[in-house]
């Protein structure tokens, strides 16, 4: 049963460490760690979530699409 709890958890199961950007998180990862805790989201469902519940993280996509690409910013944490 899907428990809305389990969203948090998720996000931060989906965030992963690059010598360049720093904590990173891609839509598509986020979305496959939701599936694991029996959220069936969309992209763009998951993409809101992340701009509305997570201010630390930037978007820096260089593509169109709802894929995108997210790091955290300097001294940021996960809300």
């Amino acid at each position: 049963m899907a428990r809305y709890s389990d969203i948090k958890g998720a996000f931060v199961s989906s965030i992963k460490q690059d010598p360049k950007k720093g904590r990173i998180v891609t839509t598509a990862r986020f979305v496959q760690e939701l599936v694991k805790v029996n959220h069936f989201w969309s992209l763009q469902e998951a993409n809101e979530w992340i701009e509305h519940y997570q201010p630390y993280f930037r978007d820096y996509t260089d593509h169109h699409g709802d894929d995108r690409c997210y790091f955290m910013k300097n001294m940021g944490y996960v809300m």
